[in-house]
């Protein structure tokens, strides 16, 4: 039992970090009412608390070999504990996203890329496997234990709650920290790239910002752009600025190298194929999941009116057959390999989302739904179970850190892109279909769509019919019109959230042939099964 103590504390950290985002996002409309604000602005801080840790991770997993793993850990824990003690007062929608996206990102970029090199380096062989699937597991527990009994706190105490029971075990988790073995670091001490930490933070940001505000801004034509470039949007001028920061980031990594300096990041990694194919698979993976998680919440408080703790409860199955199947990994470790495993977990995403597709009605059919829940958390489970360990198993000691670093940027620039794009797509596609639908409904006058019309241009939210019919009765219109409008709007809320859901089977499918290249061989059959391990 003793070696096990330091998955105790491995797990909890995780448990922790996945349980941040799986409450604020059962609590969008409670976030939205306490703020006063709408659903983009909620939007706009859960991808910026993905952003965060997404820009640092590979800068955190440096500063974790500098400092000493166990010791960028707890640097790690302290930083985030000071950031769910705030987020837990915050007063206005600003300090709220400083406690939470901010310190806390920035606590998890420490804390994430040490934990995966510290499993790696107190466990080996099939306790290896183990360990990763009791991570996976955990993970899953959070998303389980956070819309439930996050969705409980906020409906019936207050949301802040969670995260000042946050900082409550953190504090737990420092005293127990020699728990954790930490192997010495061996050779001379790394240096932080500074301009490379730069470069990668901004090209990351840029690219994610730019998909981020195209809901508001337009993709191509300018809707709310704060400026136009050439008569079109900022949007894809500013993605691509930060597809040119990054170039440039490689680029200095490179020269960084030839000068005989240390990189930030050694880009010579993505060349171990099974590095590559699992780093790639855990970025669909959070795109899949987060963007699935943004959309299914607002379905179901904004077009179905559940409040938190019914939304929790409507996200059990999925919390449940997550963690069931990803503690499941050692054991299918046993009988197949990893590649197998994943496409399985592939094919169960796809028929799970298209299940869910088919659920997103007017009218909920509350078995069906529940059972396209619990199918899709049996697969993201299967693929929680295989690709930590894959990951981690590609390369070798001295590297665990900056491939810990590397894992977790996949992870959260895939959770970062999931909220942004599938937000940014759910928004274009109402707009897109309720002008559609104003623009041929016989009942509403040409007065009233060029009202519509103003304000769609001024900007959109996802809002609830209550609040159309609302605008629609103080701008004067009758109540035939008001009708009218409401139902188009209500057809366009369902159209939207289906194109929403069709992108992640898209994504999904397009996951497929990067796993060609994950091990063929169960990766406890021998210390390097993948025979791509770096020194």
């Amino acid at each position: 039992m003793r070696r096990w103590r330091a998955l105790i504390v491995l797990g909890t950290a995780q448990f922790l970090m996945v349980l941040d985002t799986s409450v604020m996002n059962v609590s969008i409309s409670q976030l939205v009412e306490d703020f006063d604000t709408d659903v983009t602005a909620i939007q706009g801080v859960i991808t910026l608390y993905t952003l965060v840790m997404a820009a640092f991770m590979i800068t955190g997993g440096k500063l974790g070999d500098m400092l000493g793993r166990r010791r960028g850990f707890a640097i790690g824990l302290v930083v985030y504990g000071v950031g769910s003690a705030l987020t837990a007062v915050a007063p206005v929608l600003p300090v709220l996203a400083l406690g939470w996206s901010v310190i806390e990102g920035l606590g998890a970029s420490l804390v994430l890329p040490a934990l995966a090199a510290l499993v790696a380096g107190a466990y080996r062989g099939r306790d290896r496997a183990v360990a990763y699937g009791v991570i996976g597991g955990l993970a899953g527990a959070g998303i389980a234990v956070g819309p439930l009994v996050g969705g409980w706190v906020t409906t019936y105490l207050t949301w802040r709650l969670v995260f000042a029971g946050e900082a409550v075990l953190v504090v737990a988790m420092l005293c127990c920290i020699g728990w954790i073995p930490d192997q010495p670091r061996t050779g001379p001490r790394p240096r932080l790239d500074v301009v490379g930490a730069l470069l990668s933070a901004l090209g990351l940001a840029l690219v994610v910002l730019g998909v981020l505000q195209s809901s508001s801004w337009g993709w191509l034509r300018p809707r709310n752009s704060p400026v136009t470039v050439f008569g079109f949007s900022l949007t894809l001028f500013v993605i691509a600025a930060g597809v040119v920061v990054l170039w440039l980031f490689r680029e200095w990594e490179r020269h960084q190298l030839q000068q005989g300096r240390e990189p930030l990041i050694r880009f010579s990694l993505l060349a171990v194929p099974p590095l590559r194919a699992g780093l790639t698979m855990l970025l669909c993976q959070n795109l899949i999941l987060l963007g699935l998680f943004f959309t299914i919440p607002l379905y179901l408080q904004i077009v179905q009116g559940y409040n938190a703790f019914e939304t929790g409860l409507q996200l059990l199955p999925v919390s449940v057959t997550m963690l069931l199947s990803a503690m499941s990994g050692p054991l299918l470790g046993r009988v197949a390999s990893p590649r197998t495993v994943v496409r399985l977990a592939l094919l169960v995403l796809l028929a799970s989302i298209l299940w869910l597709l088919a659920t997103v009605e007017p009218q909920i059919d509350t078995l069906s739904f529940a059972l396209s829940m619990a199918l899709l958390g049996l697969g993201m489970g299967l693929l929680a179970s295989q690709l930590g360990n894959v990951t981690q198993s590609s390369v070798g000691e001295a590297r665990r850190s900056e491939v810990g670093g590397l894992q977790y940027t996949a992870q959260n620039l895939g959770s970062s892109l999931g909220t942004a794009l599938v937000g940014a797509l759910l928004i274009g596609a109402l707009v897109n279909v309720f002008t559609t639908r104003i623009e041929s409904h016989p009942d509403i006058s040409e007065a009233a769509r060029e009202q519509t019309s103003i304000a769609l241009q001024a900007g959109v939210s996802f809002v609830s019919t209550d609040q159309v019919r609302a605008a629609a009765t103080r701008a004067g219109l009758p109540p035939s019109e008001a009708d009218a409008i409401v139902d188009a709007y209500a057809d366009a809320q369902i159209q939207a959230l289906k194109a929403a859901v069709l992108v992640t089977a898209a994504v999904t499918l397009a996951a497929f042939p990067f796993t060609r290249h994950l091990p063929r061989r169960k990766l406890g059959e021998q210390p390097n099964p993948t025979g791509h391990q770096m020194p």
